[in-house]
């Protein structure tokens, strides 16, 4: 299914899109990738969702990715005796691992391994912030605190603990049992939450055992510091900015995201921008002003994907969101400065053969009257070098492999053509002729770049390139072989 921009939109699958017709609509109103969240619902549920987009992406003959979001180590304070408690600033209050139901004086925190690593001085944020504690004293077994911020304190609010990284393993119990039944049931990408460092992303590629892409979500201060090393480890990132703005000064969020998103072009990994892009369609048919500016500013920086969470999993309005989303897309796309921004942004690199490969067709496409860069690729690799380049002009993704087609759904500008096992390079050309024509990206008077590897079918290849027509006689009478 063509789509008219660049970006993508991840739309997250719940209780208001868990239909056939749902998700058949949000996918023909522009998502390009669904995302299963983890924490919510049960292994029943995530496999009925499965099951239906496959069907969709059968029914419509279109590549469909599925994003699998872990939960991660999410810490949450028990339960209240009376449900919830009034928190007054400059009251003492205690958490602790005593299991009883908690009052206006302590709560359980069931984590020992935060007592462990607590300090006098660190600050403790309850309810996505609202609350703030300071660590007055601490054991092993418990932490007094003075509330700093006031509120309400409820039933299993969470706790982020943004001055001490924690001795936690990215993968709990359940993320693990997760992440084998998601492997197993196909999803395409792997998202990782809570990543404190390298190793945790190592973990769970070693659990995957290259069943899926590992997608690693940024939102703790000490996946910023270590960014590089998780980026060199992962094979995409999401900002996932509601907690990263929970840990960090808001005014923080916004410098990072510039350069994180950066970093994994040059890089050519995808990377998301996610959490509260259009939050106020969760009940109005329209965003704010300010909403459509966030999604038009990600999209400015060249974000690979921008994500709806609660818009499309339990608004009243999915199918509106991700329509919002296509046409601020769209429009920024069709703005002049967009473009000069993006070729700024652009970081030669040139370390292989497919690097100057890549670069030589976005450099002919935007010099000739080329209408679109075919490249065949195995493993993906040439079409994430491609989409690096952000050319001008479409971008098809020749290839006879399902899952690559799909996972490859998440990057920029990619359009995904399946096609059958290839020999010969002119039977490469002929094929993608015919895609550019079939898919509306061409005529049979235009001419399109195509880039392979020879020989055929073997990853990491691509040494060859060829301005091409679109008319098979005219490819036939310049290479007769």
């Amino acid at each position: 299914m063509r789509r008219h921009r660049n970006v993508k939109i991840v739309a997250t699958l719940g209780p208001a899109s868990e239909t056939y017709d749902m998700i058949r609509a949000l996918h023909e109103a522009g998502a390009d990738v669904f995302r299963l969240n983890m924490s919510h619902g049960d292994h029943d549920g995530i496999r009925e969702k499965h099951r239906i987009i496959r069907q969709v992406e059968q029914d419509l003959d279109s590549p469909i990715c599925i994003l699998a979001d872990l939960q991660g180590p999410k810490l949450r304070v028990g339960v209240f005796a009376n449900g919830e408690e009034e928190l007054v600033p400059g009251a003492a209050f205690r958490l602790d691992l005593d299991s009883a139901e908690g009052d206006a004086t302590r709560v359980n925190l069931p984590h020992p391994e935060i007592f462990a690593a607590l300090k006098p001085g660190a600050s403790l944020l309850v309810n996505d912030g609202k609350i703030r504690l300071t660590v007055t004293d601490c054991t092993k077994e418990y932490a007094n605190c003075e509330v700093i911020v006031g509120g309400t304190i409820s039933n299993r609010k969470g706790v982020n603990v943004p001055d001490v990284e924690l001795p936690l393993a990215a993968l709990s119990d359940k993320d693990r049992k997760d992440l084998e039944f998601v492997c197993e049931l196909g999803v395409d990408w792997l998202a990782l939450s809570f990543v404190q460092r390298p190793e945790d992303v190592t973990e769970a590629r070693d659990l995957a055992r290259g069943r899926a892409a590992i997608l690693s979500k940024i939102e703790k201060p000490s996946a910023v510091s270590r960014f590089n090393g998780i980026l060199a480890a992962s094979d995409g990132i999401m900002v996932a900015r509601g907690d990263l703005g929970v840990e960090l000064p808001v005014q923080n969020v916004p410098p990072i995201q510039k350069r994180l998103v950066r970093a994994c072009r040059a890089a050519a990994k995808p990377v998301i921008v996610a959490t509260q892009m259009l939050e106020s369609m969760i009940e109005s048919p329209v965003p704010t002003r300010a909403e459509v500016s966030d999604v038009a500013t990600a999209i400015y920086e060249g974000a690979d994907a921008i994500m709806l969470s609660a818009e499309s999993a339990a608004g009243s309005y999915p199918v509106e969101a991700v329509t919002t989303m296509d046409n601020v897309a769209r429009e920024v796309e069709n703005d002049p400065t967009y473009t000069q921004i993006i070729e700024a942004s652009r970081v030669a690199v040139r370390s292989s053969v497919a690097d100057g490969i890549v670069a030589a067709a976005r450099e002919i496409a935007e010099t000739a009257n080329i209408k679109a860069i075919c490249c065949f690729t195995q493993s993906g690799t040439t079409a994430l070098l491609t989409a690096r380049e952000r050319p001008r002009v479409p971008i098809i993704a020749m290839t006879s492999e399902r899952g690559t087609a799909r996972r490859l759904s998440l990057s920029w500008g990619v359009n995904c053509v399946m096609t059958p096992e290839l020999e010969r390079f002119k039977q490469a050309v002929i094929i993608a002729a015919r895609a550019a024509r079939s898919q509306g990206y061409a005529s049979t008077l235009d001419q399109i770049v195509v880039t392979a590897g020879v020989p055929f079918n073997v990853p990491g290849t691509t040494n060859i390139l060829r301005v091409a027509p679109c008319q098979e006689s005219l490819i036939y009478a310049t290479d007769p072989s």
